[in-house]
Order: structure tokens, then C-alpha cells, then sequence
């Protein structure tokens, strides 16, 4: 079987970009299970309620859920147990002295394959307050109803 070439999104958590601003953004691997690859090659993930910590210089994100591989009988695995991240040193000790210094946090923002790896983009995020998020639901709304506008001027 050959390769494939490029990125495909498996899973997108459009949450964290709602309730975060995303200050810096990382690339990860992770240790998975072959059942686990074959479900998320299915498309079987979700990473909505998912979050990292940094535990003994590792990095692991808990609550992602892979759905179990039709097909994998006794090899497959829980759905929601923690898996480890593969981060380098550096960027580990990177990330702890800003969840440190300045209290933030990690939110896993999407997860993709890269060529045949399964990869995971890490933000580097902010907790948002109400107001905020109001102002952005705010300007959405507000370019969307440009957007109709401009559709219709140019319809007519």
C-alpha cells in the first residue's frame, strides 16, 4: 500500500477557539495502539471535552475518545484512556514555564494525519471571560451580515 502524501483532519475542536485565545500553537505525536489507528484512519474521534498535562516532564491528553475498531474483537483499547504525547524536551520545558509564569493552559486543537502519522496541534491558551466571547459572537454575526449584504447588491 503507498503512502499518503499530506495533512487530513480527523478531528477539529472548534470549542477551544470559542473559550481560548490561543496564544502559540505546537505539533505532537501520539502513542497509539494499532486498533486505535485504524479507527481514527475511519474517522472515529472526538476531542471535544480533551485536555493535556504535563506530568513527570510528559505530556498526555486525557478524555480524547477513539471509537473502538469494529473489527479489533480483544485488541482494542478503552475509548477514553490517556495517551502519551511525543513532545521534545525542550518544548515540554518550554511549555511548563509558560503554564507557570503566566497561567496557561494547554488545549488540544486538532487532530490530523500527517503523511501516515497521527498528529496532534497543541494550543498554548488564555481563558477567555464572558465579555469577550460576547464580542466575538458579536463581530461574527456582524461579518456574516456583510456577507449577505454583498451577496444580494451583487444577485440583483
Amino acid at each position: 500500500m503507498a503512502k499518503q502524501r499530506g495533512t487530513r483532519l480527523i478531528a477539529n475542536n472548534k470549542k477551544a477557539y470559542h473559550d481560548y485565545f490561543i496564544e502559540d500553537k505546537y505539533e505532537a505525536g501520539i502513542a497509539l495502539a494499532g486498533t486505535e489507528v485504524k479507527s481514527l484512519r475511519m474517522g472515529k474521534c472526538s476531542i471535544k471535552e480533551s485536555f493535556i498535562r504535563i506530568e513527570n516532564e510528559e505530556a498526555y491528553i486525557y478524555q480524547m475518545h477513539i471509537s473502538p475498531y469494529e473489527k479489533g474483537n480483544i485488541f482494542n483499547k478503552d475509548p477514553l484512556r490517556t495517551r502519551k504525547l511525543l513532545l521534545h524536551k525542550y518544548e515540554i520545558h518550554k511549555l511548563i514555564g509558560a503554564q507557570k509564569a503566566k497561567g496557561y493552559t494547554l488545549v488540544p486543537l486538532q487532530v490530523y494525519f500527517k503523511d501516515s502519522l497521527v498528529k496532534v496541534e497543541i494550543g498554548l491558551a488564555r481563558g477567555k471571560k464572558l465579555y469577550d466571547k460576547r464580542e466575538d459572537i458579536a463581530k461574527k454575526d456582524m461579518k456574516r451580515e456583510a456577507e449577505r449584504d454583498f451577496k444580494i447588491r451583487n444577485l440583483g
